[in-house]
């Protein structure tokens, strides 16, 4: 029950900070989020709301990644495993601190993405961009950046992800 308690707090504090963040103009700032012990930047302009775990309904015919559709506040999203969509891990179990991150409304998307865990919110002033290694990726694929404490995070833009082909094409 404590955990259920702290988790909700959590939950309430960085929908405080994201609506604070939001309301800022300065700088970048971005959700972090694990995905397969991964650690990847959302622009907050495009994150949208933070879910707990619900019931996901499956979809036939679709890919492995596209867990089914959910109801949430009365809206139903289709839930993809981020993980499994980007390739780092084949579809399993929702980790305990799973969560469902949505887009920003101003996406028009009604889909949310399974992450593992939070990780709170960054800002430029905490980050220092790597140089750009020339490699092919996705247009969806930002900058890569680093933490004080030496961890790699890599920016995805929710908004590019919303409009690329491979993601919205959920058929198997």
């Amino acid at each position: 029950m404590a955990k259920k308690e702290a988790l909700r707090e959590l939950q309430s504090r960085l929908a405080e900070r994201l609506q604070a963040a939001r309301t800022q103009q300065r700088g970048s700032s971005w959700l972090a989020v694990e995905v397969a012990g991964r650690g990847l930047l959302f622009p907050l302009r495009e994150a949208g709301e933070i879910f707990a775990m619900a019931p996901i309904v499956p979809v036939p015919h679709t890919h492995r990644w596209f867990m089914g559709v959910a109801n949430l506040r009365g809206h139903l999203h289709g839930v993809v495993d981020l993980a499994g969509f980007l390739g780092v891990k084949a579809a399993e179990a929702a980790p305990q601190q799973a969560q469902l991150v949505g887009f920003n409304q101003a996406l028009d998307l009604n889909c949310v993405l399974l992450v593992d865990r939070l990780a709170g919110l960054r800002g430029e002033d905490q980050l220092t961009r790597e140089a750009d290694d020339g490699a092919a990726r996705p247009a969806f694929v930002g900058a890569r950046l680093r933490d004080a404490s030496g961890r790699a995070w890599q920016e995805l833009s929710l908004a590019a992800l919303a409009g690329d082909e491979a993601f919205l094409k959920i058929v198997g």
